[in-house]
């Protein structure tokens, strides 16, 4: 069920078509989805406050209804340690198209996975889950099942990859831990039969998973009607 802070930034959004980071994290909040520390900054004073609150290093990535994907506009900035690289970030976003701020965001790694979900015309909302980064890129390493999802789906669609590996300890890496993994791809998956209506798509890309847990790095939410 469609939660009012949910149903606010949809609506929100719908003149740009796409929710802005920020606020898509907000929605996976809301849900129970693990997202890192992270403060949306308005100046390079409110970035180096943020940077501070949050401990570096930290992540910097434009905010901006005119970039939906930063890396394709150099919008993002990783393994920030100090506040002139801050700031440097910081004033070379503001140029771009749009403005609405810098969001500061926690560092976090681990093997990258991606979380995914179509709204497909005829069998509703399909749940993708595959090894991320370059890998869903170079290699299409995914699985997929239609929504709900139960623990013995998410089982089985891991099972299915050929860089599984990768989750269970690769060279000598700690195994992540499937708990935590299990239950952010169910608790996505009735999120997505939530939104049904309201979205084409979401992307959360990469989601990074270690020996702990796993947290939504980036995500990106299409909404419905958005050509």
């Amino acid at each position: 069920m469609l939660t009012g802070p949910i149903s606010d930034i949809l609506s929100a959004s719908r003149d740009i078509g796409w929710v802005l980071e920020p606020d898509a994290k907000q929605v996976l909040k809301s849900a129970g989805l693990p997202t890192p520390r992270h403060e949306l900054a308005a100046t390079p004073e409110e970035a180096i406050r943020s940077a501070g609150r949050i401990g570096y290093p930290v992540a910097a990535k434009v905010v901006s209804p005119a970039v939906m994907h930063k890396t394709e506009y150099n919008g993002v900035a990783l393994g920030i340690v100090t506040d002139d690289d801050l700031m440097a970030a910081f004033n070379r976003f503001e140029r771009m198209d749009q403005f609405r701020g810098m969001l500061v965001e926690e560092m976090v790694t681990g093997v990258e996975l991606i979380v995914g979900a179509t709204i497909d015309s005829q069998f509703g909302p399909v749940i993708l889950l595959g090894i991320g980064g370059i890998g869903v890129e170079l290699y299409g390493d995914t699985a997929i099942r239609m929504a709900p999802l139960t623990e013995k789906d998410v089982r089985s669609m891991v099972s299915q990859l050929k860089g599984r590996r990768l989750l269970q300890g690769f060279r000598g890496a700690p195994p992540v831990a499937m708990a935590p993994l299990t239950d952010l791809v169910i608790r996505f998956s009735e999120l997505i039969m939530d939104l049904e209506k309201q979205i084409t798509s979401i992307d959360l890309n990469p989601v990074m998973c270690t020996a702990t847990g796993c947290v939504v790095a980036d995500a990106r939410i299409i909404l419905a009607g958005k050509r």
